[in-house]
């Protein structure tokens, strides 16, 4: 969710770059030309983050703002609406903060690095804590209509986490039809640590996968819908870490 809108950035750097070199007269309430700022809000019919539910299997609304710099440095903000946990620990909502850079590191391939801190503002139970900072990065190629990007990211240990770290590795594959407002996706990854499917599950402290198949369109330039199914190891729990199809429909500015 997040790093889609960050896939977008390295574009939209170059297109404000262009626009930047070109002499405009402008309002003197723009802002400056070398920034620029995007978003969404988007409807999911489940929030699975790494293939588990945050959301218990019900519908989520979730939103982006993101400020970016013609340099490549971009801040943001992503939400969405949770299920609230028994004991209060992650309340009704989650708010990641995040920040990095990205950008064209050599010809035909991208890097992102960043970090992102993961909030819950309104948990309440003194007892737990829930927020936890994570880095990351991932390198990005296109070949003819399709993409590959492989990333890391990586939690130390903290106290949202047991005491324990975290090693998230992925790869995302997508490809627009040709001639149509059709985009396929896959990804694939591998969660070791805190957060591994199986030892949230219950089955063992082993590492485990995660991985979703899907296809969005357009429908105008802001408005897209998208379809996606969702799989992970360790047990399969209803409404939580069972295989599923999800739904999306997304609204840019």
């Amino acid at each position: 969710m997040r790093t889609s809108l960050r896939g977008l950035l390295a574009a939209s750097l170059l297109a404000s770059t262009a626009l930047a070199a070109t002499p405009a007269f402008a309002d003197e309430t723009d802002p400056p030309a070398d920034l620029t700022v995007s978003g969404n809000v988007t409807g999911v019919s489940d929030y699975r983050w790494r293939g588990i539910s945050a959301s218990a299997g019900d519908f989520a609304i979730q939103g982006t703002i993101q400020v970016n710099h013609a340099s490549g440095f971009y801040l943001g903000a992503w939400a969405s609406s949770i299920e609230q946990d028994a004991f209060d620990t992650y309340g009704s909502a989650e708010v990641d903060i995040y920040a990095g850079w990205s950008g064209e590191i050599s010809s035909g391939l991208a890097a992102d690095v960043g970090v992102t801190w993961y909030t819950y503002p309104n948990g309440t139970n003194p007892l737990a804590s829930s927020n936890f900072i994570e880095p990351y990065a991932s390198l990005s190629t296109t070949v003819g209509p399709a993409t590959a990007k492989v990333g890391v990211n990586y939690a130390p240990n903290q106290d949202a986490l047991g005491g324990d770290d975290n090693l998230y590795v992925f790869t995302d594959l997508g490809a627009g039809l040709p001639g149509t407002p059709v985009s396929l996706n896959a990804h694939l990854g591998y969660t070791d640590g805190a957060l591994s499917p199986n030892l949230l599950t219950g089955v063992s402290s082993d590492g485990g996968f995660d991985y979703s198949v899907g296809a969005s369109a357009n429908v105008t330039p802001a408005l897209s819908v998208g379809v996606a199914y969702i799989g992970v190891d360790g047990a399969s729990i209803d409404g939580y870490s069972d295989d599923a199809v999800l739904g999306t429909v997304k609204l840019a500015f």
